[in-house]
C-alpha cells in the first residue's frame, strides 16, 4: 500500500514538473506583445487584431476596407460601430445578422440606414419578394415556412424590408427565414412594431447616418410560487422559438454627434394609441438580458443622448 501511495505522489509530481518546464519554455519562446496598431506580435509573426477574430481583446468593428475603385466595402459601413456578438455571423448586401441555431431565429440583425436607403424606389417591388428558407444554415438548424404555417404567428422582419430600398435584390434579401422571429400579427407585427420601423426610417430625416440593431429577447416572469422563469413556445416540426419580447438600439450619427435610443416591446396585442416612445429603456438593460454589448466602439460619454436625454 505504501509503495503504491509513494508511485502515485511520483506520478503526480513528475506531471508538475512537465508544466512547470512547459510554462517556462512558452515564456522563454512566445514573444508577445501589443503594438501600437492594435497588432500582436506571437513567435516573431505581426498578426492584425482583425474583425471577427479578436486576439484577447473586446469584440471590435469592422475596418474600412477600400477596393481599386475606392469604395468603402458595405459590411465595414454596417457595422462600423462594433459587433454585438460574433455567434454564425451572416453578412447580405445591406445588413448582417448572427444566428442562433439553438432557438431557429437571429440573435441580433444590424442595418445602417441613410435617406437613399428608405426613399421610394420605382425599380423595387416588394410584392414580388417570398419568405424563402436561407439554405447557408444547416438542416438541422434551419427554420421553414412549414413552421410557421397555422401557427397564429406573422414572420416578423428583424431587418425591415422598408429600410432597404436601393434594389430589388436588397428588399428580397429581408425576405430570408434567418431574417424573421415569430410575432403576434394582430396588434403587434402589423402595427405597434410596424411604428417602430417607421420610427426609424423617419430619423433619416434628422440623422445622416441611423444604425439599427434589432433583436429578440427571453425575458424571465415570475409566476405564482414566486419564482422567476423563463418560458417560451416553440412553433412547427423545427422548433423555432417564439420570443417574449424584442428590441431595438439604434444610433443617429449627424456632424460627428451621436445619439442613442434603445426600446424593448412585449410580443403580444399592443393598444394603438400606445405611443413608441413609451418603450424606451436603458440600452444597459437590453445588453444584460440579450448578453450582447451594442456599439462597443462608441463609448458612452461619447453619446450626445441617450432616449432624447442629455449625456
Amino acid at each position: 500500500m505504501i509503495r503504491k501511495r509513494l508511485t502515485n505522489l511520483a506520478q503526480l509530481g513528475a506531471v508538475g514538473l512537465t508544466g512547470y518546464c512547459l510554462g517556462i519554455y512558452s515564456e522563454r519562446n512566445i514573444d508577445f506583445f501589443k503594438t501600437r496598431d492594435d497588432s500582436v506580435i506571437i513567435n516573431g509573426k505581426c498578426i492584425k487584431n482583425m474583425p471577427g477574430l479578436p486576439i484577447f481583446g473586446s469584440v471590435s468593428a469592422a475596418t474600412p476596407y477600400v477596393d481599386s475603385s475606392g469604395a468603402k466595402d458595405r459590411i465595414s459601413q454596417i457595422m462600423k460601430f462594433g459587433f454585438p456578438g460574433l455567434d454564425n455571423v451572416r453578412s447580405f448586401d445591406d445588413y448582417v445578422l448572427s444566428y442562433d441555431r439553438r432557438n431557429r431565429v437571429a440573435h441580433w440583425v444590424f442595418e445602417h440606414l441613410t435617406r437613399a436607403h428608405v426613399a421610394k424606389n420605382a425599380t423595387v417591388d416588394r410584392s414580388k419578394c417570398e419568405f424563402t428558407a436561407d439554405e447557408s444554415i444547416h438542416p438541422f438548424f434551419r427554420s421553414q415556412n412549414s413552421d410557421y404555417k397555422g401557427s397564429g404567428f406573422d414572420r416578423g422582419h428583424m431587418a425591415a424590408a422598408g429600410n432597404h430600398k436601393l434594389a430589388q435584390k436588397h428588399v428580397e434579401q429581408t425576405f430570408l427565414l434567418t431574417n424573421m422571429a415569430p410575432q403576434v400579427g394582430e396588434g403587434f407585427n402589423r402595427h405597434a412594431w410596424n411604428r417602430l420601423e417607421k420610427h426609424v426610417r423617419n430619423l433619416t430625416k434628422v440623422y445622416d447616418n441611423v444604425y439599427c440593431c434589432t433583436g429578440p429577447l427571453y425575458l424571465p416572469r415570475k409566476e405564482s410560487d414566486g419564482k422567476s422563469y423563463v418560458k417560451y413556445q416553440v412553433i412547427g416540426a423545427n422548433s423555432v422559438a417564439v420570443p417574449t419580447h424584442f428590441y431595438k438600439v439604434v444610433v443617429g450619427e449627424a456632424g460627428g454627434v451621436l445619439d442613442m435610443e434603445a426600446y424593448v416591446m412585449p410580443n403580444q396585442k399592443i393598444p394603438d394609441e400606445t405611443p413608441v416612445a413609451n418603450f424606451m429603456v436603458p440600452p444597459e438593460s437590453i445588453e444584460k438580458a440579450a448578453g450582447l454589448l451594442f456599439f462597443d466602439k462608441i463609448h458612452r460619454s461619447k453619446l450626445n443622448k441617450i432616449n432624447g436625454k442629455k449625456v
